[in-house]
Order: C-alpha cells, then structure tokens, then sequence
C-alpha cells in the first residue's frame, strides 16, 4: 500500500518512482482518491524534477488504461490520426482527417478546444450549425466504421485522468513540462487504438513551444515513446512564425477548409503541411508503398472531389446540414461589422508575432481565457497577409470581423501593431523544417 504524499515526496527529491507507484497514483486521480492539491503538488514536482523514459512510459500508460481502450475489429484499413501542438489559423484536421479516409483509412479523430491564443478543432466544428462534437463512444465508433471519420471531443471514458491532471496542469503553470505533455497527448492517442499517428510540432512565434530546438526535440520524444508503446509514429517539425492559412477565426477557418476542399483557393504553407502529413499517414497505415506514391494519392483525393465528399458525408452523419458544402455562406455565422485594416506605411512585411494575431482572435470573442468561457463564432481575421508580400499604405493587411465598430478600432491597433514592416523584402521560410522518423530510443535522443 502507497501513500500519495510519500509519492510526491519522492519525486520532489528527484527519486524515480517505479510503474506500480505511478499506476497506484493515475488510478488514484481517475477514482478521486487522489485530490486536486495533491495532482498539483505532483506535477509542479514533475515541472521541476522531469521524468526518466521509464516514468514517463509507465505515466503514459497508466493514463491511457485509465479509461477505456478502443478496439478496431474487422476493418478493411488501418485505423490512424494526427496530433497538432497548436497553433494560429492552424485547421489541419478538417483537411487532413477526409483526405486519408477518402483513400482508405478510418480515423477516429479526438481533438480539443483552443486554449489561449491557439484554436481548437472542436470550437471550429461546432461553428456548423447541429453538429455533434459529443455522441458517446458506441456513436462515434459506429460512424468511424461507417463513415471513415469521425471528429468529437475527450470524455470520461477515454483516458479519464488526463482530464483531470491537465485541468490542474492549466491552472498551476505545468502545462510546459515536456513528460506531462507526451503522456497527455500519446495517453489519448493510444486509448483510441491506432495502428499510426502523425505529429505535427510546431514552433515559432505562434507556438507554444517557440524555440526550434526544443520543437524537435519533443518530435523525438514523443514519436520514439509511441513507438515504444507499440504506436507507429513519425513528426513533422513546422514553423509558425506566421499564421498558417488566410483566416484565424473559427467559422471563418471552416469556410477557408471547405473553399480548399472544393479547389476554391489553397493556401500554398497550408497545402503543403496538409499534403505532407497525410502523406504521412498513408505511408505508415501501408495504404502507400514510397513518400512519392503517398504525396499522389492524397493530391489524387484532393483533384478528384474525394475530400470533400469525404468532409460533407461527416458534417452530415455528425448532425450539420448536408448542403454545408455547396453553400456554407448559408449555414456559418457571419460577423455583423467587417471590414478591412490598411497599413500605415509602404514596404515590406518582414515579420508577424503571430502569437499577437491569435491573442486578437481571443480578443474579440474567437477564444477563450478560460475553460469555461464562450465562444463567438463568427469573429476572427481573414485575408490575412504574409511575410514577404508588399504592401502599400492604405492596402490591407487583413479583414477583421467583430460585432461592434468599438471592438473592430481596437483590433486593428492591435494588427497593425503585430505586423513589422520594412524596406527591403525578406523571404518567408519553408513551413516544414524537417520530418522525425518515430523509432526507439537511442544515444543522441
């Protein structure tokens, strides 16, 4: 028999727990025996001390088994999905998810809210008027089965003491500590029962993980410690020093996916970070033989219509309206004051804090500060410009969508003041900065 309190003390003083003390303590926060003071205490110790590989493994399973583990029987494909570490105009998902179940994969996709000045795949879904982000386990297996995909929000009944410890995590300043971060993510990941997983770290300005290096070293750990779990992985490493899309908003980002889909106007740092992970996923579910064959098919996907009958069949299936394709002006809300921010001088753009363009989106409505604030749906930001492009004084560097004129002047100060503007034009670097292959652990990582 543990004591909590002895386990804490332990990895205050920087002693390494053994798997049975971690699973006693996980099991502990899903049946609440173990209180919030105590999670707290335990993952401030975390932030401090870190974890050994062995803790860090014995972490991430204990929580996936905290829930229940999905299982996949009789399917005629592999069963895969993509984590993102977030970031500013960032809908990834709403792409990548139809494009690898139009060529053959089922991906249960569980995704969050946004949080701060990054957006959630979920805040953006249920933008769509009826759709249903919540329908219980059994529902959301049987429309994966049915259907390929299915996107909807954490229960209880996956991984259900990541709810709990990322809750204290988000109030305690240990959200940042990299074992409490890959056991959070892979702990979610592996209860969905995938046979593979693509990441997609981001660093930059606009991530939350701003520095390169620690942006690929967590591509390391956490696909080495997927892969050690049983989990095929690979990462991508990508920059957000810039918004990734035109919009940062959360109907807004659904309209600039479903103009995608349709061949409307692709985002070209958009497409390729969208290309390059589905091809990803592809080539580790064996639905492609080489990265060359997997890039084809999943641009075959996007040319040929399949996504986007792939998007519209899980709008529909999940309670949003089956025209939401040919006419989602229709269907999403629409700000009620937009209107265009110009530039104060002429040059070129030669820098965005793209942490300050998400924080806007927060700002007028888009975002939430806490858990439990709402969400506006309408507002955001699009047409937004990028690094590099000239821009002439009184040429737009953005449209702004508020619901008031008093808010819409205040944003634009706040625009204007987070894009930099030069002389001389600078070239915007490639969004992808290298690919991690998911393999066990060695030496050097």
């Amino acid at each position: 028999m543990h004591l909590v309190q002895e386990l804490i003390l332990k990895k205050r003083d920087g002693v390494p727990l053994s798997e049975e003390e971690i699973r006693f303590f996980v099991k502990g926060v899903a049946s609440d025996e173990v209180s919030d003071a105590q999670i707290a205490a335990f993952t401030m110790a975390t932030w401090f001390r870190g974890m050994t590989r062995d803790e860090q493994m014995a972490l991430t399973l204990a929580m996936r088994d905290s829930g229940k583990v999905l299982s996949w029987a009789n399917l005629d494909g592999p069963v895969v999905d993509k984590h993102s570490t977030g970031g500013v105009g960032d809908m990834v998902s709403l792409l990548l998810g139809p494009i690898v179940a139009s060529c053959g994969a089922y991906v249960p996709m569980i995704s969050g809210r946004g949080l701060g000045h990054t957006g959630g795949t979920l805040d953006k879904l249920e933008s769509i008027p009826g759709f249903n982000t919540y329908p219980g386990i059994d529902r959301f297996q049987q429309w994966v089965r049915r259907h390929h995909l299915a996107i909807v929000g954490q229960t209880n009944e996956l991984a259900s003491a990541d709810r709990r410890i990322y809750a204290v995590r988000d109030v305690t300043a240990t959200v940042a500590s990299p074992p409490l971060i890959i056991s959070s993510i892979l702990s979610k990941k592996l209860a969905e029962g995938l046979d593979a997983l693509v990441m997609d770290i981001k660093f930059g300005s606009g991530a939350f993980t701003p520095a390169r290096e620690d942006a690929i070293s967590l591509a390391h750990e956490l696909s080495a410690t997927a892969c050690e779990a049983g989990l095929p992985c690979h990462a991508l490493v990508t920059g957000m020093d810039e918004p990734l899309a035109w919009t940062a908003g959360n109907a807004l980002e659904v309209m600039e996916a479903i103009r995608f889909l349709r061949g409307d106007a692709r985002h070209p740092r958009l497409e390729s970070v969208v290309i390059a992970l589905s091809a990803e996923l592809l080539l580790l579910g064996g639905l492609a033989e080489n990265p060359q064959s997997a890039r084809a098919k999943a641009i075959a996907s996007l040319e040929s219509g399949r996504a986007a009958e792939q998007f519209a069949a899980m709008v529909a299936a999940q309670g949003g309206p089956a025209q939401l394709l040919q006419n989602p002006e229709r269907f999403l809300p629409q700000a009620t004051f937009s209107r265009p921010v110009s530039a104060n001088e002429n040059g070129y753009i030669c820098k965005i804090d793209t942490r300050a363009v998400g924080a806007l989106v927060v700002f007028l409505g888009g975002g939430r500060r806490r858990a439990s604030d709402p969400i506006d749906h309408s507002v955001g930001i699009s047409a937004i410009s990028g690094v590099g492009q000239r821009v002439e004084r009184e040429s737009p560097l953005g449209m702004i969508h508020a619901n008031s004129e008093q808010t819409w002047e205040q944003a634009a100060t706040r625009l204007r003041a987070a894009v930099t503007i030069g002389p001389d034009r600078v070239e915007s670097p490639a969004v992808i900065d290298q690919r991690v292959r998911g393999e066990a652990f060695d030496a050097n990582h």
